[in-house]
């Protein structure tokens, strides 16, 4: 039993607690509100100069418009279709390469490896998270596209000096620590004894593990997949060095692209004003980057959870 003045110091304490956690969840839904309302009121502002059909469905993006009124600018393209072609032709490409790596990996470690090993290997995993993405970008444009472009060139094949399977290629390295991490963490959660039985009941190790723990860990494996595109999808530096500035409208991994979030960068770099089309459409692309990852999240997030009804 508490004493009258252990009890209320106890009590203020725990509102004290309470109220702090109140304020932080406040502070972090009103950031995100704010940050959503300034896109969607740039975006406005923009959609009164630019049709939203032009923008949503154009294929052809040259925004090359007169900044202030003293300036000629040509009649400027705003079609983000371009954009958000070569945004998911890296995306694909990156995920392609560090979700089977990276899952691979997280269960051979969580698995099958000695604890020896896994104490080696999985800090050296994780150290690549912490490289700044100049040098991932440095190492796409000085070894990985020449190396593309030479090995193509040996095989009859045109593969331009900045490539979208160079920057996505990289970009699948910089992001196979955080799949592997999270899957590692994920497979590492499962009940044993939800392994044990499989095994008791005469399953092999690698039975267990695709029809039990890979079942049982996939809204961990799906967070980290998750986590891993959303990075993919934001990351600017390396495409500016491996896949450069050209919005071509293409599927083809050899040619140039340049995905939503450099443009971003390139039309607000300088010294812009805030009433012109160029700039306010780096608003309008913001927005639609936001809306198409809130999709995935929400498509990804109702796969999960069918999935796990189903398991369950």
């Amino acid at each position: 039993m508490y004493a009258p003045a252990a009890r209320r110091r106890r009590i203020a304490v725990e509102r004290l607690i309470v109220g702090a956690l109140i304020a932080g969840s406040t502070v972090a839904v009103l950031t995100t509100v704010g940050i959503v309302l300034s896109l969607v009121f740039e975006s406005i502002q923009f959609f009164r100069i630019v049709p939203v059909t032009d923008f949503v469905f154009g294929l052809q993006w040259s925004p090359q418009t007169a900044i202030r009124a003293d300036q000629v600018g040509a009649s400027g393209a705003f079609g983000a279709v371009p954009l958000l072609a070569g945004t998911l032709l890296i995306s694909a490409i990156a995920l392609a390469v560090s979700g089977p790596v990276g899952l691979l990996s997280a269960i051979y470690l969580a698995e099958y490896a000695t604890p020896r090993f896994r104490n080696l290997v999985k800090p050296g995993l994780e150290v690549l998270a912490g490289i700044p993405t100049v040098v991932y970008g440095f190492f796409a444009a000085l070894f990985v596209a020449p190396l593309l472009r030479q090995g193509g060139e040996s095989i009859g094949l045109t593969v331009s000096s900045e490539s979208a399977l160079a920057a996505g290629l990289v970009m699948g390295v910089m992001t196979i620590p955080f799949v592997s991490s999270i899957a590692d963490d994920a497979v590492t959660a499962v009940p044993a004894a939800l392994k044990e039985g499989a095994l008791g009941l005469g399953s092999t190790r690698s039975e267990a593990v695709r029809r039990v723990i890979l079942p049982a860990a996939l809204p961990g494996i799906a967070g980290g997949m998750l986590l891993a595109a959303s990075r993919v999808i934001g990351e600017t530096m390396i495409v500016v060095m491996a896949a450069g500035l050209t919005a071509n409208l293409t599927l083809n991994p050899l040619a140039a692209v340049t995905t939503v979030t450099v443009q971003i960068v390139t039309l607000l770099t300088g010294d812009q004003e805030f009433d012109s089309a160029k700039t306010l459409s780096a608003f309008a692309l913001g927005l639609l980057l936001f809306v198409v990852t809130l999709l995935l999240n929400v498509m990804a997030l109702r796969i999960v959870k069918k999935y796990r009804e189903q398991y369950e």
